[in-house]
């Protein structure tokens, strides 16, 4: 509880102040250390929560994840990608960290309004380029612009990164994400006012023994219509969501398109090694254990689903499914004998 001081104090006290008894100096020095001070730049106004960076850094966590394979496969290579830092700055402080020349993949973020900028380090831009053209994935280390077979490669390079990009995000929108062009110099990538704020996504990247940097600057004005999608809560409920109708008929469709072998079995027999090797053009083996009116086994893969007869439509051979054959594994028996006695 705060002491209340008498009338008689609090004349002493002034009687000490003014003779001089009392050093005010010290205790307004006091005071001043007790004030905690934050400094804020109004030139560099924080348009990104904690929470929102946070989020942002899960989402590129995927984009790395999905990145590492799908350059490990392209470059037949070992490819590491992995989030180093999530940060906001102003677009100039951007484009001053970046060297010259680069590899600057201005990216159209549709349905969002604007671009963003995808930039690749030159040294893992060339440890790239050499691994596909064949070389053992070295980078140069002098410092020179893209001729255009270069860049026609990196642009192939950045599109098939940002397939990426669009299922990373797919938890909060469907992006579509579309290359517009690919620049060298961060001069001619001015896509927005050079005091906007950005957030800057850095990727650590490692090409075998090569290491870089990739950097994706999203502008806030971009993505300020789902700035309130990004955050934890919303997040992990889109997560939880689960197998929606939408995503079925996505995965069904997928699946639609999926090939697979299908084998119709004539018959079998039992012959020696021996009468193997001694089979020449023109012999004939008899299938003893199969019957001219009896039914053929389809498999699709190793599986036997279908009986079938031979026959003929047109000019080609064909079989018509007779039945329908449903093979249960051995656990999948013993899981509904389990059921039943339960």
């Amino acid at each position: 509880m705060t002491e209340i001081l008498s009338q008689d104090e609090i004349d002493a006290l002034l009687s000490a102040i003014s003779t001089g008894e009392v050093d005010t100096t010290e205790t307004a020095q006091e005071l001043g250390e007790q004030k905690k001070v934050k400094i804020y730049d109004f030139k560099r106004p924080d348009k990104f929560s904690k929470d929102q960076i946070r989020t942002l850094q899960m989402l590129h966590e995927t984009f790395a994840r999905l990145t590492t394979t799908s350059l490990s496969a392209q470059l037949r290579t070992l490819v590491s990608v992995h989030v180093a830092s999530v940060d906001q700055l102003t677009y100039e402080e951007f484009i001053r960290s970046i060297p010259n020349p680069t590899t600057l993949g201005i990216v159209n973020m549709d349905p969002l309004k604007g671009s963003a900028v995808l930039e690749i380090d030159p040294s893992i831009t060339f440890t790239i380029i050499d691994r596909l053209f064949g070389g053992p994935g070295e980078s140069i280390k002098i410092s020179r612009e893209l001729t255009d077979i270069e860049l026609s490669v990196m642009e192939n390079i950045i599109v098939r990164i940002l397939s990426n990009l669009r299922e990373s995000w797919s938890t909060v929108i469907d992006l579509r994400p579309r290359l517009g062009n690919v620049e060298t110099n961060p001069q001619f990538a001015q896509i927005v006012p050079p005091n906007d704020m950005v957030v800057l996504i850095t990727l650590e990247t490692k090409v075998g023994e090569i290491e870089g940097m990739m950097n994706f600057c999203i502008p806030y004005i971009t993505i300020e219509p789902i700035i309130s999608k990004l955050s934890a809560q919303y997040f992990y409920s889109s997560i939880r969501k689960g197998s929606t109708t939408e995503n079925f008929e996505i995965i069904k469709k997928r699946l639609d398109t999926v090939t697979l072998p299908v084998i119709v079995e004539l018959g079998s027999i039992d012959i020696s090694v021996q009468d193997v090797l001694n089979l020449k053009i023109g012999d004939i083996i008899n299938l003893s254990n199969t019957k001219i009116n009896s039914e053929m086994k389809v498999k699709v893969t190793d599986k036997v689903k279908f009986s079938a007869r031979p026959g003929i439509v047109g000019p080609k051979k064909a079989i018509q499914i007779t039945g329908v054959i449903e093979e249960f594994s051995d656990e999948l028996l013993s899981e509904m004998k389990k059921g039943g006695e339960d």
